[in-house]
C-alpha cells in the first residue's frame, strides 16, 4: 500500500532533479526548509524526528538536497521529507511539504470496527507497522 501523504502523493517518486526544483521554489518564496524522518507515518503522526534543524539560513537548493540524501543515507528503510516553512502571517505554518523517501515496503493500514452502544459504529486506523517494534517496522 503506497502512502499518500503531502503535496506530490498521488504522483509517482519525485528525481533529485525535480526535488532540487521544489527546494529552489520554496527558497526563492523565502520559507526554509526541514528534514524529518519516521517510521509510523501513521496520518496522526505529525511530529516526526528532525533531521538536524531548519535550514533558516540556506539558500542553496544543492545544500538542503545534501541534508536530504544523508538523512536517507542514515536512515534507508524510513520515510523521509521535506517541510518547508512559511512566516508571513506572523506564525509558522507548513507551504509544502512532501515525501522524499519510502521504504522498498510499506506495509499499509487496516480498519477496525467497532460496534458501541445505540447503533453507533467506531473505526479506527491500526499501521501494520506497528505490529512490530520501533526501529524495525521495516526492516
Amino acid at each position: 500500500m503506497r502512502i499518500t501523504q503531502g503535496t506530490f502523493s498521488y504522483l509517482p517518486d519525485l528525481t533529485d532533479d525535480e526535488i532540487s526544483a521544489q527546494i529552489a521554489y520554496a527558497l526563492e518564496n523565502g520559507w526554509p526548509c526541514s528534514v524529518e524522518f519516521t517510521d509510523d507515518p501513521h496520518p496522526r503522526n505529525s511530529y516526526w524526528e528532525m533531521w538536524g534543524l531548519p535550514m533558516f539560513d540556506m539558500s542553496d537548493a544543492a545544500a538542503v538536497l545534501y541534508e536530504i540524501n544523508e538523512c536517507r543515507r542514515a536512515y534507508p528503510d524510513h520515510y523521509v521529507r521535506l517541510t518547508a516553512y512559511d512566516a508571513r502571517y506572523g506564525r509558522q505554518t507548513t507551504a509544502l511539504s512532501f515525501l522524499v523517501q519510502r521504504p522498498a515496503e510499506e506495509p499499509g493500514f487496516r480498519l477496525d470496527r467497532e460496534e458501541t452502544s445505540d447503533r453507533r459504529v467506531r473505526v479506527r486506523i491500526h499501521p501494520y507497522a506497528l505490529d512490530r517494534p520501533q526501529g524495525d517496522r521495516y526492516a
